[in-house]
C-alpha cells in the first residue's frame, strides 16, 4: 500500500525521546533540606517551645514539620516549621475541614528581618476577606507567640488554650511565596486540609499517630500522570500514525503501542482526580467536566480498535473519519483541560512553564512535520 512521501522514522527518534523525557527533566526535583525532629529548639526558640524532648513530632505535608505537646490545662503548644527563602507559612483550625471560617496563625520574615506572627481570621477566598483580627482561638497571651529562622528552616511557635482536651481536629497548613504587605496575606502557593489526632493516647503508641489526607501529593501525582499520558505520549502516538507510516508495517505497532501506554496513564489520571475531587474543598466542576469528556472520547477511541473494519470494506472511510477527527479533539481537550487543571489546582507558575514548553514543542514538532508532508506528497512521483 502507498502513503504520501513523508518523513522516514528514523528524523523523528531525536524528537520523540525528547518528548518522552522531558517530563522527567521538569518535574524531578531534589527534596529540600527539611527540618528534622531531632534538631535542637534550644539554640533559637524561648521557653517553653525550646524544650525539645517533650514535643510529639511528625512530618506533615510537604515539607512542613509539627510539634505538639498538651498539658492537663488544656493548653496545646505547637510548633510549626517549613524550608523557608521568602513569603509566609501558617496554620488554621477548622470545624470542617474547610478554609472559610477558619482561624489561622500566620508567620514570616520582614525585608527588614523583624519576625512577625498574626492570628488571621479566614472569612472567605480573596485577600480583603482574610484580615487580620481576633478569631476563634484564644492564644495565651503570658507566652508570646515567637518565630525564628534557622538554618534554612522557618519556625513558627504559638500555644492556644482549649476548653476540653483536644483529640481530632481539622486543621490547615498553607504557604505564600511573597512577603505581606502591611499585614495583607498574598494568595497562598499550595495548601491542605489535615484530620489529626492530637490525643496522648494516640501519640503514645507512635508518637506520630495520626490521620489525614494528602491532598498535595495526590494532586502533584494527578498532574503528572494526566501530562504524560494525555498531554505527551497520546501526542505523540498520532505523530507517529500521521508522520510515519512509510516504516510500514512498524509504525502501526508502534502507534498502537504508545497509545495503550498513554491511555492507561490517563487512565491513572483519572482515577486520581475521583478520588482528588472528593478531597478538596474547591470548586473544580469544568476541569472535572472537561475531564470526564475527554476520558469518554478517549475510551471510545480504545473500543473503535476492537470495531475497525477491514481496509476494503465500504465503512472504512467513515471508520477512518471517525477515528482521526475523535483523536483531534480528545488531544485538544485534554490539553486545555490540562491547563485549566494547573490551574485549578493552584500549582506552582513552573507547572505551568513545564506544560507550556511541552505543549510548545509538540505543536512545533507537529507544524515542522506537517509542512515537509505537504511538500513532499506535492512533489512529483518518480
Amino acid at each position: 500500500m502507498l502513503y504520501p512521501s513523508s518523513p522516514s522514522f528514523p528524523t523523528l527518534v531525536p524528537f520523540l525521546l525528547f518528548l518522552l523525557l522531558l517530563p522527567s527533566l521538569l518535574f524531578s526535583t531534589v527534596d529540600a533540606q527539611s527540618d528534622a525532629c531531632i534538631s535542637d529548639l534550644g539554640a533559637f526558640l524561648p521557653a517553653p517551645f525550646n524544650a525539645s524532648s517533650g514535643f510529639n513530632c511528625t512530618r506533615i505535608w510537604n515539607d512542613f514539620v509539627l510539634r505538639y505537646s498538651q498539658n492537663k490545662y488544656h493548653v496545646l503548644s505547637v510548633i510549626v516549621s517549613s524550608t523557608y527563602t521568602s513569603g509566609w507559612i501558617g496554620m488554621g483550625f477548622s470545624d470542617d475541614g474547610k478554609m472559610v471560617g477558619s482561624s489561622a496563625m500566620v508567620g514570616w520574615v520582614g525585608r527588614d528581618d523583624k519576625p512577625h506572627i498574626r492570628e488571621y481570621y479566614l472569612g472567605g477566598k480573596i485577600s480583603s476577606k482574610v484580615r487580620v483580627k481576633k478569631g476563634n482561638l484564644d492564644i495565651i497571651q503570658s507566652t508570646p507567640p515567637a518565630i525564628a529562622v534557622f538554618g534554612p528552616n522557618l519556625y513558627m511557635a504559638f500555644q492556644l488554650k482549649f476548653q476540653a482536651p483536644i483529640t481530632n481536629q481539622s486543621i490547615l497548613f498553607a504557604f505564600g511565596v511573597t512577603n505581606p504587605v502591611k499585614s495583607v496575606l498574598s494568595k497562598h502557593e499550595d495548601m491542605t486540609s489535615i484530620y489529626y489526632d492530637f490525643s496522648p493516647e494516640a501519640a503514645a503508641v507512635t508518637n506520630v499517630t495520626y490521620s489525614f489526607k494528602y491532598p498535595y501529593e495526590l494532586k502533584r501525582n494527578h498532574g503528572i500522570l494526566a501530562i504524560m499520558g494525555w498531554g505527551v505520549l497520546l501526542p505523540i502516538g498520532a505523530i507517529v500514525s500521521r508522520y510515519c507510516r512509510e516504516w510500514d508495517p512498524w509504525w502501526f505497532y508502534l502507534h498502537i503501542c504508545i497509545q495503550f501506554v498513554g491511555f492507561i496513564i490517563g487512565l491513572a489520571a483519572f482515577v486520581t482526580g475521583l478520588s482528588l475531587y472528593d478531597k478538596l474543598h474547591t470548586n473544580v466542576n469544568v476541569h472535572r467536566g472537561i475531564g470526564i469528556f475527554v476520558f469518554v472520547l478517549g475510551s471510545l477511541q480504545v473500543l473503535a480498535f476492537f470495531v475497525k473494519p477491514n481496509i476494503d470494506s465500504k465503512y472504512r472511510r467513515y471508520w477512518n473519519w471517525y477515528h482521526h477527527w475523535f483523536g483531534r479533539f480528545t488531544l485538544f481537550f485534554a490539553a486545555l483541560n490540562i491547563a485549566l487543571g494547573i490551574r485549578a489546582g493552584g500549582a506552582a507558575q513552573d507547572w505551568l512553564v513545564g506544560y507550556g514548553i511541552i505543549l510548545a514543542t509538540i505543536l512545533v514538532t507537529v507544524v515542522a512535520l506537517e509542512t515537509m508532508f505537504c511538500l513532499r506528497s506535492k512533489s512529483p512521483k518518480l
